[in-house]
This record gives structure tokens, sequence and C-alpha cells, in this order.
């Protein structure tokens, strides 16, 4: 008999990535030859949505606070802390510098000669309206709740992370007492990443009922001249995951290709529902697999759904200069440094919003002269498929920054990482 039991298989047709790829493959033909069937769909999809949302609040606050409290020294805490807005300021400045760059050389926007008059007004207001509750000082002024309680009911994240960090720095001034406080913490958690668990098991479902409402009410033919911003973003998005993120990875001391293959159960699972916030549990357990610190995970995971979104950010300038270029808006040197720099800080306005990328443009439309709000309209029937790229992107450059900043404070080595890979690796296989 040996000594370790071998797990016995799970066959395919139970593996949660294969069940979504299936339920997504379906969704798609539903909606390319039953278009009215599949945009009756739409409810399968926003139902998960809203299931995922319901947990994700408190989800967050456990961890944060269990996170926070947990590292004792408040000293480390505010080296961690800052070690990691530094470098989420610097990478994500990085992504929208990239999206610039690249957006001018492709230049996919030329030749459409839009005319906005024959655009439907309302859409850009509409998204105008939800940026202007993230702008300049009301953006911090939202940052605090209502009540304690109405951060859990309000869907905006930087107000849970708010009340997180302030309840987990209470629990470090308590003395033995406040060890007690953060064990339930930590059970609570636990029941939590446990109802998670049970919602997720409805991904296919979810993603089933969302890509057949995608392509039943949009069509794979309405891309047509926007194919090319399509292809130009998702291409961009695949060269800063390979070579930026690919390097960072590298300097820790793993390949990028095989931690993409390490979490291929929540990249399938964030494709399927073109939510990063389904796969936090996935990816924060295996982070922990891989020898990162709880505490670390726990804190920069969370932080990183605001203030690192890697794929929105190439989104925003991509987008923004491919409306110029759509509308014959001529944007000078000046124009775009002014661009770039409204991006930085309105990519940090939006967290929490329904469609995120879309508020956070329109934020950044309104602070640069000459774009036509207007010209919003034309991106709402494929911001369906951006959606998933950006949040493809944002998930992996979330966990590639725990892995970062876990080698720069020295919790875990280079070959202890690759070990833990590895017996991970050989363990699901």
């Amino acid at each position: 008999m040996s000594a370790v039991a071998r797990s016995p298989k799970v066959p395919w047709y139970r593996i949660l990535y294969v069940q979504v790829l299936l339920a997504v493959a379906a969704g798609i033909l539903v909606g390319a030859f039953f278009p009215e069937f599949g945009k009756s769909l739409k409810p399968l999809g926003d139902g998960f949505i809203k299931l995922v949302k319901m947990i994700i609040a408190p989800i967050i606050f456990c961890t944060v606070v269990h996170g926070i409290a947990s590292m004792g020294d408040l000293k480390r805490l505010g080296r961690t802390g800052f070690k990691t807005l530094v470098y989420f300021e610097i990478v994500s400045t990085l992504a929208l510098v990239i999206g610039l760059v690249v957006v001018n050389l492709l230049r996919p926007g030329e030749g459409f000669n839009l005319d906005v008059h024959t655009l439907d007004v309302k859409v850009g207001q509409s998204y105008l309206t939800k940026a202007h509750s993230t702008e300049k000082v009301d953006f911090f002024l939202n940052i605090i709740p209502s009540s304690f309680l109405g951060a859990f009911t309000s869907g905006d994240l930087l107000q849970v992370l708010f009340i997180a960090i302030l309840t987990a720095l209470a629990i470090t001034f308590l003395p033995q007492r406040g060890q007690g406080v953060l064990q339930v913490v930590e059970e609570g958690g636990k029941l939590f990443f446990g109802v998670m668990g049970i919602v997720v098991k409805a991904a296919p479902i979810g993603a089933f009922g969302a890509m057949g409402y995608t392509v039943g009410g949009f069509g794979l033919g309405s891309l047509n001249k926007l194919l090319a911003l399509m292809m130009g973003f998702y291409l961009t998005s695949g060269i800063f995951v390979v070579v930026v993120l690919g390097l960072i990875l590298k300097a820790s001391g793993l390949s990028i290709f095989r931690y993409l293959a390490y979490i291929k159960d929540e990249l399938f699972l964030v494709l399927g529902t073109s939510s990063s916030e389904t796969a936090l549990p996935g990816i924060m357990r295996k982070l922990e697999r891989l020898g990162c610190a709880k505490s670390t995970v726990g804190l920069v995971i969370p932080t990183g759904y605001s203030f690192n979104l890697d794929g929105t950010n190439i989104y925003m300038t991509m987008a923004a200069v491919f409306l110029a270029q759509a509308t014959n808006t001529k944007l000078d040197l000046s124009h775009q440094i002014a661009l770039l720099v409204v991006a930085m800080i309105t990519s940090k306005g939006a967290s929490g919003v329904t469609g995120a990328g879309f508020v956070t443009l329109a934020a950044t439309l309104e602070a640069v002269p000459g774009i036509p709000l207007e010209s919003l309209a034309i991106l709402v029937g494929i911001d369906r498929f951006m959606s998933e790229c950006r949040a493809l992107t944002n998930f992996i450059g979330n966990g590639v920054a725990t892995i970062a900043i876990s080698r720069w404070e020295g919790e875990v080595s280079a070959a202890t990482l690759q070990k833990s890979l590895l017996h991970a690796v050989r363990k699901e296989s």
C-alpha cells in the first residue's frame, strides 16, 4: 500500500472550467442561430453576477481585516501597504502609456469618419452622470459610507476597504480581546468563502446566459469596423501580460506561462462571466498555496480590485484615442499627455461601479476637450466583448502583484515558489 493515497481523478465533465467553456460555446451558438431566444437569456447572466456581488463585500471585509490585523506589526503593515500602492501606480501608469502608444501606431479609428449627430446623446450622458460621482472631492467623500453596514449595500468596494482597514487597526490596538475578535472574523471569512463556493457552481449557467444575450443582442456581425479596435486591444493586453507582467514574474522567480497554466480554472471562470470577482476565492487560495503570506494576499488582492486595473487602463487610453480618430478630432502631444494624466486619476475612481470601464472612459472624455461624448455610443455594441479582456488582464495583474510584493517583502523565495507551483500542478494532474 502506497504511503500517499492518490485522490480519485475527477471526470472531465465535472471540472468547472470545462463546464464554463462548454456553456460559453453553447451560448454563442444559441445567440447566433436563435438571437431572440439568446436575448431572453440575459437574466441568467445578470442573476449570477448579482449572486457574486452579494457575497463579495463580506469576503473582502473579512479578508482585509484578517490580513492587516494578523500582521500585528504596524510598521510592517505600513511598509507593505506603501510598497503595494507604489507598485500599483507604476504598473497602472505603464498600462496607460502602452495603450496610448499602441493605438497611435495602429490607428484603428482612422477613416471611420463618424458623424456624431447621428448618435444617441443619452448614451454618453448616462455614463457621465455616474462618472460625476467619482470625481475630485466627491470621490474622496464617497469612500466614507453613510453607515457601517451601508458599505456592504452600496456596491462600492472602496467603502468596504475603508471600514475594513479601520476595523483591522482597532483590533491591533485591543489587547488579548483582539485575538478573539480576529478569530471570529477568520471563521466568518471561512463561512462566506463557503457560500461563494456554492454560488460559483452556477457559473456555467451564468456564462451561458451572458454569452447567449451578448451574441443574440449584438450579433457577431455588429463588430464591423470596430473589430480593429477589439483586435488591437486584445493584442495589447496579451503583450502587456506576456512582456510586462512576465518580466515582473520572472524577476520574482516564476514563468508567466506556468503561472497562467496554474490559474487556468480561474481564468476560464473570469472569461465566461466577464467578472474577475467570481474567481476571487480561488486565486487567493492558490496564491497562499504558492507560499505568499496570508496577510499579504488579504491586503494586496482586495486593494488591487480598486487600484490595480491594468486591463481597464489599457482600454481607456486606446478607446479615447480611437474615438478621437473616428470623429476626426485632432489630439496633439500635449492633449495626449493631458489624457494620460486625467486617466491616471479617473481609473481609480469607478471601482465597484457597474460598467466601470465605460464610466471611467466618460469621465476621461469630459476632462479632455474636443472628443465628443456622444461618440461613446459606438462602443456600446462591443463593450461586452471588451469587458472579458479587461477582466482577464485585471485578474492576472493582481495575482502577479501579490507574488511580486511577497518576494519584495522576503516572505517567500524563488525556489519555494517554483517548488510549490510544481507540487500544485502535479497534484492537479
